[in-house]
């Protein structure tokens, strides 16, 4: 559903893993440290860029960083994208140390 939502707004979805996680509040226990390994399932090959977490309540914030350095591509979440929208139409800085290429203050 996700990705039909994604592919719907004009975005390319080259590949996708979904953890089926019903709970929210399970989603939200998970460890972000699994994300260094659930990425490397996927294909990114002529990829722009990574979507680490469509759903805000995945903690992804520690793991964006480092796998952004890993493979050289924006990596972005649910969570990051709402923050830098708040930001930006809060009119505030939209640099967050760490937090991956959106949220560098560049964009």
């Amino acid at each position: 559903m996700v990705v039909s939502y994604i592919e719907g707004e004009g975005v390319e979805v080259s590949d996708w893993l979904a953890l089926e996680i019903p709970d929210n509040l399970e989603v939200a226990a998970q460890d972000p440290a699994n994300l260094l390994e659930h990425y490397k399932r996927l294909d990114l090959t002529g990829i722009d860029a990574l979507v680490l977490s469509a759903c805000v309540q995945m903690p992804s914030l520690p793991s964006v960083q480092t796998i952004e350095d890993a493979i050289g591509l924006p990596v972005v979440s649910a969570a990051i994208c709402t923050a830098h929208q708040v930001l930006t139409r809060l009119e505030l800085s939209t640099r967050v140390p760490r937090a991956g290429a959106l949220l560098s203050g560049r964009y």
